[in-house]
């Protein structure tokens, strides 16, 4: 796949619960990487009875100033799965807001670095959890070049459908000024509400790729740690089953770019 980015408007609608269950029940090789400026939050919750040392974002990004993120990388990333080792691995994010300045100006190296993980050996791909868009230092660059982008929408009211109208069109007029196009940008859905998902896309102008229940025992789990997680939950077989579909709208988005990319090759 390569890099799918995951966002929100504002509020927590469940970027990295998604995120998550999306890494560990995924056939693929996955590194979850923790991308939000506002901070991190995976090792203070679902990983909170490990004892984990400083690793991640913030390390890797010093590395990238040194122009040492291949030796370095390996070293930041927690296993995810005891039990299928190199599988499921995850890249701590920052644990504090101030520490977002340090992370900006290396974010077109690290971006860089996730697209070729794609292409390395092992094959990774990153499932990107970049947070709430209402940040003084989005990672633009790896929003810009994600494969998918896609926007976390809880759907119980229209106050958590009502600011992503505002969110979907900045990222439509972002992604067309500096990335590949606003056609990477779609929706995962969260729960149910008044709204059917027809009303919602239309409201968005937007398809949506992932649709997860509101399953709150599971979600927990997955936020706060301290519980067991069985394949039965119904978050994770709901984002197991959305897997094709998101390699599905990832290789058709790919079949898309190919001829311009040819074009611009050919004129080189």
């Amino acid at each position: 796949m390569a890099i799918i980015a995951m966002v929100s408007a504002k509020g927590s609608p469940g970027v990295t619960t998604t995120a998550l269950a999306c890494a560990l029940s995924w056939n693929g090789r996955t590194v979850l990487a923790e991308c939000d400026p506002a901070g991190g939050s995976i090792l203070s919750g679902y990983l909170s009875s490990l004892e984990i040392p400083p690793i991640g974002l913030l390390p890797l990004a010093a590395a990238a100033l040194r122009d040492q993120l291949a030796d370095t990388f390996a070293h930041q990333l927690v296993d995810l799965d005891a039990g299928n080792p190199g599988q499921r691995l995850v890249l701590p994010g920052i644990n504090d807001p101030v520490q977002a300045g340090t992370i900006r100006p290396t974010w077109e190296q690290l971006t860089g670095f996730f697209a070729d993980l794609e292409r390395g050996e092992a094959g990774y791909d990153v499932i990107a959890d970049c947070g709430r868009l209402a940040t003084s230092a989005p990672p633009w660059p790896l929003l810009f070049r994600a494969d998918l982008l896609l926007l976390v929408v809880r759907a119980a009211t229209l106050r958590t459908i009502a600011p992503a109208v505002g969110v979907a069109e900045m990222l439509r007029r972002e992604l067309t000024q500096y990335g590949q196009g606003p056609g990477a940008l779609a929706l995962a859905l969260i729960g149910e509400g008044p709204y059917s998902r027809r009303d919602i896309e239309q409201r968005l102008q937007l398809p949506t790729v992932i649709e997860l229940p509101d399953d709150r025992r599971t979600a927990e789990v997955l936020s706060d740690g301290g519980g067991r997680l069985r394949g039965s939950h119904r978050l994770l077989r709901a984002a197991a089953s959305a897997e094709p579909a998101v390699r599905a709208a990832i290789a058709r988005r790919r079949a898309h770019l190919a001829p311009t990319a040819s074009r611009e090759n050919s004129r080189a």
